[in-house]
């Protein structure tokens, strides 16, 4: 138990109406009975020493990828890593880095196609090849991380820039952890860091940005079987890209891109003879700058969509794009993609609270009021979190989505303290505020914590019937289940698994009949 868990537990323990005498006398109690033989305590330390060194050396490791990768593209070239270690110790230890190689390209299948190394499968790839060296497997890391330290030369400019790249970088995460499952924020967010980057490492280009997202076409088939939507763009050119859709027959490089899964550049696109120009009002002999088409990857490298950047705005001859921008923008477009699916990932799960909640309300008439809230990093330093209400169904089964931004921070909502609690401790809380009861139940993540929350109102009434209550729990236990499963499938070392010939439709759908599918699961089981 952590502290929050113990602190709970006692709550649960003793109850709401214990005297204070009882509640020292208890304290006592606990501190004569409660022994620790001198294993469990050796244990216990040999444990926290284990999670404190673990958490070392991933900083260490992230840290060390972040120097090689000096652009802020979010990879390293697989290639490039192993030939440098194919150096150390003067190229003793080439067998056991193959054998390294073997294993990692077995966890990221993708790897033997791509090439690319994220900072995760970097740190993996760094653990394999230490675990092959015989001796010390600490110790191996240790001179492993050394080496490659010492393989990279960094210029202080070179780091400022880095530094400053990866701060506009960590803003689009931020950004989309704390927008409440939309998008909005973090295309603003987006297009902000490039236009930084273009004032500042770019000669002050004046650049157009835009996204477009592959969609199954069903306006014109026969056009081709998928489509790219141009969902967002930078403010000057709305009026001419915002919403348009660009088809397989029309001009562009836009789905060779897609095909090819690579960055495509055009240096001079007045020479080209093949690229679709979207601002018709701009004269033919103003049509001169360069473009650059990026691939958005999801976790096993599939592609979903584009980030497109030009310079036709900019009438200066230098416009070319160099080789440090293209790096920098190939970063963007992957905090584009992570931050498109943490919050498609949200919506998934979202989706699954929604059927849950429908399943649940005609056989729980009990049952109030549900309130589903996410839980985001605070913007507040002094409180690390805040809860965004998302979701309210009341005992008619009429839900309320809330877009507008309800955030709860623990210092100004003291009646609802036990969401917080429910929060910092994973466990399920049951208490009375005002004189109704609430349970308040976590919704986990792959480690434990707590990504959602629960806030069952039942009124006047301490308990639900048993077979409400039932109900309920097996609601809660299938819901579990289905966001368990979202969240694996958004790892980039898991292929999604389908069971129902249904589940293979769009993500939304497949994420609410994955509770279904749970739920017929469970039924099979117990059959």
């Amino acid at each position: 138990l952590n502290l929050p868990q113990f602190v709970q537990l006692m709550e649960t323990f003793v109850g709401e109406d214990i005297s204070l005498p009882t509640m020292k006398r208890l304290i006592a109690f606990i501190k004569e009975e409660y022994k620790q033989t001198e294993k469990e305590k050796i244990e216990q330390l040999g444990k926290v020493h284990r999670i404190s060194h673990l958490a070392q050396r991933k900083l260490l490791l992230e840290a060390l990828f972040e120097k090689w990768d000096n652009n802020a593209s979010g990879f390293l070239d697989l290639e490039e890593v192993d030939a440098v270690l194919s150096t150390f110790k003067e190229g003793m230890e080439k067998e056991a880095l193959r054998k390294a190689k073997k294993h990692l390209c077995c966890r990221y299948p993708q790897l033997s196609r791509v090439g690319k190394l994220s900072s995760k499968a970097f740190q993996t790839f760094l653990e394999l090849v230490a675990s092959e060296f015989t001796g010390n497997k600490d110790e191996a890391i240790d001179n492993l991380v050394e080496f490659l330290t010492a393989s990279v030369e960094q210029n202080r400019m070179k780091c400022l820039q880095s530094l400053t790249r990866r701060k506009w970088l960590d803003n689009i995460q931020q950004v989309a952890e704390t927008s409440g499952a939309n998008m909005e924020p973090v295309y603003k967010a987006v297009f902000k860091a490039l236009s930084q980057d273009a004032e500042a490492h770019g000669d002050n280009k004046k650049i157009s940005a835009y996204i477009a997202l592959l969609e199954e076409n069903q306006l014109s088939p026969e056009r081709g079987q998928i489509l790219l939507h141009y969902v967002a763009c930078t403010a000057d050119d709305a009026p001419y890209v915002l919403n348009q859709v660009l088809y397989r027959d029309m001009k562009g490089v836009s789905f060779a891109a897609v095909e090819e899964g690579k960055p495509i550049h055009v240096p001079r696109v007045q020479l080209h003879g093949s690229i679709h120009f979207w601002n018709y009002d701009r004269p033919v002999e103003e049509r001169k700058g360069s473009l650059l088409v990026l691939p958005l990857h999801d976790a096993r490298w599939r592609v979903f969509g584009i980030l497109g950047l030009d310079t036709l705005r900019d009438q200066c001859e230098k416009t070319i794009f160099l080789t440090h921008e293209i790096s920098f923008y190939q970063g963007v477009s992957h905090a584009v993609s992570k931050a498109y699916h943490h919050i498609r990932t949200l919506e998934n799960v979202l989706q699954v609270t929604v059927t849950a909640l429908d399943w649940l309300y005609p056989r729980a008439p009990s049952i109030h009021a549900v309130i589903m809230y996410l839980v985001e990093p605070g913007k507040d330093k002094t409180w690390d979190y805040a809860l965004r209400k998302k979701m309210t169904t009341d005992n008619t089964g009429q839900k309320e989505i809330h877009n507008s931004p309800v955030l709860l921070l623990r210092k100004e909502n003291l009646l609802r303290d036990y969401l917080f609690k429910c929060t910092d401790s994973s466990q399920v809380i049951h208490t009375s505020v005002c004189g109704e009861y609430h349970i308040a139940v976590p919704l986990r993540d792959l480690s434990g914590q707590a990504l959602g929350i629960f806030d069952i109102s039942i009124g006047c009434h301490q308990k639900l019937p048993p077979h409400e209550l039932k109900d309920l729990q097996k609601m809660l236990k299938m819901a579990q289940a289905a966001c368990s499963e979202i969240l694996k499938t958004s790892l980039e070392e898991t292929e999604p698994t389908y069971v129902l010939e249904a589940e293979h439709m769009a993500d939304l759908r497949h994420a609410g009949i994955l509770f279904h599918r749970f739920m017929l699961q469970d039924l099979r089981d117990c059959v």
